[in-house]
């Protein structure tokens, strides 16, 4: 019930099981809910040093990006075969939580002898542990305990199925809400893209009704500027003195016609 109240709200369980007997079965249970898991080796400090450990991470899918682009054939030999030996070093370790970008809200452990380092790690961050107790194991670190006899191959398959089976249910559930919110994030969004773009094509066309408002303003104050009459006569001491008329000239000629005209003073 709790692992899948937890995956049904988005949570990840880490799913731990290193023996032979439960390896195989934790990998496939795993996979089919998109869960992080250990089935080699753990690796010391995943969780209480995760930052460490996502350095690591990052360089597994570096170096399997590597791989699958066909770029480290191209590499010296010496360097390849150094990169390849590093690659399988990782993927051993960290193969299960190569996905794996936070610290998960839960851990399932399948024997508490085995995995007594996550079980220490698990409890000094405070996660909820799931487990599978055996007789001569203590429970007292562990929240929800699952009694059973961990050196047994079909116990483990029961209790890993049907922890896995409640965790892909609720990863399941969880998936269909996702798929819906995104949905209509998407649809938001392109609504919202959809109304930006209307709004700019109206600024754009009010723009051009403004500019060619201000280009025919301009052009009526120009031709009215060519218009205008100047009228400068003058008589002083007796002397004759030009009147200069400015004739109305049409808009498309540019040049102003002058013409002196003399007066009489008598």
């Amino acid at each position: 019930v709790f692992t899948g109240e937890l995956t049904r709200g988005g949570g990840k369980v880490l799913f731990v099981g290193t023996k032979k007997q439960a390896s195989d079965v934790v990998q496939t249970w795993a996979e089919k809910s998109n869960m992080p898991y250990v089935n080699r080796r753990w690796l010391p400090g995943l969780l209480t040093n995760f930052n460490i450990s996502t350095n690591r991470i990052k360089r597994l899918h570096e170096l399997t990006e590597l791989t699958e682009s066909g770029q480290i054939d191209l590499l010296p030999t010496k360097e390849r075969m150094n990169m390849q030996a590093e690659l399988a070093k990782l993927e051993f370790a960290l193969g299960g939580v190569r996905d794996m970008d936070r610290v998960p809200d839960a851990v399932f452990i399948l024997d508490l002898k085995s995995e007594e380092i996550a079980l220490r790690e698990a409890a000094r961050l405070r996660l909820p542990i799931i487990a599978l107790v055996d007789s001569n194991c203590d429970p007292g670190n562990i929240d929800y305990v699952i009694p059973g006899n961990d050196d047994a191959i079909r116990s483990c398959e029961l209790v890993i199925s049907t922890v896995g089976g409640a965790v892909e249910e609720g990863a399941g559930a969880w998936k269909v809400i996702e798929e819906k919110r995104q949905a209509e994030e998407q649809a938001r969004r392109e609504k919202e893209a959809e109304e930006r773009r209307k709004r700019e094509e109206e600024d754009k066309a009010r723009r051009e009704v403004l500019e060619k408002e201000r280009a025919e303003q301009e052009a009526k104050a120009k031709a009215s500027a060519m218009s205008v009459c100047v009228y400068s006569p003058g008589q002083h001491d007796g002397e004759q003195h030009p009147e200069l008329v400015v004739h109305q000239i049409p808009p498309d000629d540019v040049t102003p016609k002058i013409v002196p005209k003399f007066l009489d003073p008598n």
